[in-house]
């Protein structure tokens, strides 16, 4: 059985075909539409927030704590649903000038009165769990109760979105008439991958379900998600284990890094904007399916008839690199 949860994400998300970008492919590739979940909390991120934050309720928090880059999707949904809800929310986020505009998601972090916590890059990698805790002791001084959300909801409660996603997914296979022998999702903290590849074991569903990494590398996934996956075992008090062996993570489309575009990645997303109407992020999603695409080319994908892609959303993050696109 699951954990509670609150139930705010418009859900389920649509699943349609992509057919002139099946036909380029020659291969049936569908999108599963979680990129409009919501407005404010569009994107995955709300599917973990509402087993996330419906703990920290559970629990007596008042206050989020979260973290992530400056256009961090994740700290914008998690400062919409405290808003949402009536609860103050501290995003921590990493950069190299918080003397920046507000654009895009941290625009909406600072609308939906969010109080911000700049942190340098290499303190967010070395102590961004400590600094968090510190934040959570300073508002209990205060008389309030923190919780704290780790990078990207990605935890043993959070996954629960991704696990709920998969059998919703199950359930539009039989209403669809399709069955998906292939998933494929963007991973930049391994939460979503978690959910629908331990689902996928779980209930015995036979996919194929393939991550393409957005920052790190494979092997840091391949045992993220086993790690994050012992702990959704620890909710359902299960026995059964995800080792990093079954974890599918296709690497080589970091690029210049995490959230560092290059020219052709940029130039697939307008490309695929136009074909499709459907708009992808420089971020993830758009690394993502031009990373899958390079990789039909090679192959990877000769044995899948019907792929679906998770579309995690991502919108705002085209804005603040509105200049480095050749439109």
């Amino acid at each position: 059985m699951y954990p509670n949860k609150i139930t705010l994400a418009n859900l389920p998300t649509r699943i349609e075909k992509l057919e002139r970008f099946s036909e380029q492919l020659g291969l049936n590739v569908f999108v599963k539409r979680d990129d409009m979940t919501g407005t404010e909390w569009s994107g995955n991120k709300i599917r973990k927030l509402e087993f996330s934050v419906r703990e920290a309720l559970d629990q007596g928090a008042d206050t989020l704590i979260t973290c992530g880059g400056l256009q961090s999707n994740h700290c914008r949904a998690a400062a919409a649903v405290a808003a949402r809800l009536g609860m103050q929310s501290c995003l921590v986020l990493r950069t190299d000038d918080p003397n920046i505009l507000p654009d895009g998601n941290h625009l909406l972090d600072r609308m939906l009165g969010a109080r911000i916590h700049f942190i340098t890059p290499q303190d967010y990698r070395s102590r961004r769990s400590e600094i968090m805790r510190e934040i959570g002791s300073e508002y209990a001084k205060a008389g309030r109760k923190a919780y704290i959300i780790p990078e990207g909801a990605s935890n043993g409660i959070g996954t629960f979105g991704y696990l709920s996603c998969m059998q919703e997914i199950v359930q539009q296979e039989q209403e669809l008439g399709v069955i998906f022998d292939t998933l494929v999702d963007a991973v930049g903290s391994g939460g979503t991958l978690a959910g629908l590849a331990f689902a996928n074991k779980l209930y015995h569903l036979g996919k194929r379900v393939v991550g393409i990494n957005v920052c790190d590398d494979a092997s840091f996934f391949q045992n993220r998600v086993a790690q994050i996956t012992a702990e959704v075992a620890g909710y359902l008090g299960s026995d059964a284990v995800l080792d990093p062996g079954e974890v599918e993570v296709l690497d080589g489309y970091v690029g210049r890094g995490y959230a560092l575009s290059r020219k052709e990645e940029l130039d697939f997303i307008r490309d695929f904007a136009r074909l499709e109407g459907l708009v992808l992020d420089p971020v993830y999603t758009g690394k993502c399916l031009y990373g899958f695409t390079e990789e039909v080319k090679k192959g990877s994908f000769q044995t899948s008839q019907n792929v679906l892609f998770i579309h995690t959303g991502g919108l705002l993050g085209l804005f603040p690199v509105r200049e480095q696109f050749d439109l």
